[in-house]
């Protein structure tokens, strides 16, 4: 009752997964990443044990059909399983097993696998498949574009209930300590696909990047308007210590790096605030 897939972007050192499911909680078991190792999604009468396993076979240099191939080896239930692999140079790999509720199956291309079972037709993976060959730009954003490409085409016979997405890249995130840049989950909503487009854009806002040469320089004038507005709210004080307590509430002390220049999305909420 899922529809999934698993895609890299090897420019960028991306891994990731995107799932829907009439499934509570979907992101508790499908989606599994490991940035330079592959990323695997398990689902179908799910054997969780897909993913920690899977991802240690792919970071013993196995290609994602071996690794697939090693899994369904060991697992008697391989017949009710459903997976999908990326490994780290690309190469995809996906399974349906003859006893998966119709309509269930599978598609791979360069740098993805999609996969679902108890759809309404082929064309919701088809429309995974395509959507990812036919798209560009940063992946978690052509993984959302997929899922509602998927849904539009048919999507779960059951009907929807939970998303979710998962995109690693090394020390891609928070404070660069993390491998995580993406890890949103809708666990219950009528119309998950929309909500988890809508926290993407939450999460962006706090957390995405502005490219360098975009930021705006600090000079005299914009300097005396950060400091009046930053009054305004309470924060009182030398500039760049006002800056980090406001930042620092509102959630966007990633974006900020000093006050001699300001990313314009900072900027944006710091007027919008008051």
């Amino acid at each position: 009752m899922t529809y999934s897939i698993v895609a890299c972007d090897l420019d960028a050192g991306h891994w990731g997964v995107a799932t829907q499911s009439k499934f509570l909680a979907v992101g508790s078991v499908v989606p599994w990443a490991e940035p330079g190792v592959g990323a695997v999604a398990t689902q179908s009468y799910a054997n969780p044990a897909y993913g920690p396993d899977g991802l240690r076979l792919l970071r013993e240099g196995l290609s994602a059909e071996d690794t697939l191939a090693r899994l369904l080896e060991a697992d008697e239930g391989r017949e009710t399983r459903q997976a999908g692999i990326v490994d780290a140079q690309g190469r995809a790999a996906t399974h349906t097993g003859t006893e998966c509720h119709d309509w269930a199956g599978g598609r791979t291309g360069s740098c993805y696998a999609a996969q679902g079972n108890i759809l309404v037709s082929a064309a919701t993976v088809d429309a995974l498949a395509e959507t990812f060959e036919a798209t560009s730009g940063p992946l978690a954003e052509r993984l959302i574009a997929c899922l509602e490409a998927a849904q539009a085409a048919g999507g779960d016979k059951r009907g929807q209930q939970s998303a979710a997405l998962l995109v690693v890249e090394k020390n891609g995130g928070y404070a660069g300590l993390s491998d995580t840049l993406v890890d949103l989950r809708v666990d219950d909503h009528l119309r998950p696909i929309e909500e988890l487009r809508r926290l993407y854009g939450i999460h962006q806002a706090l957390f995405g990047r502005t490219q360098a040469e975009d930021w705006l320089d600090v000079d005299e004038e914009l300097g005396a308007e950060l400091r009046e507005r930053l009054a305004a709210l309470g924060y009182d004080g030398e500039l760049a210590d006002a800056m980090r307590r406001w930042s620092g509430n509102e959630n966007l002390e990633e974006r900020v790096d000093g006050v001699d220049r300001i990313d314009p999305v900072v900027l944006r909420a710091l007027r919008e605030a008051g």
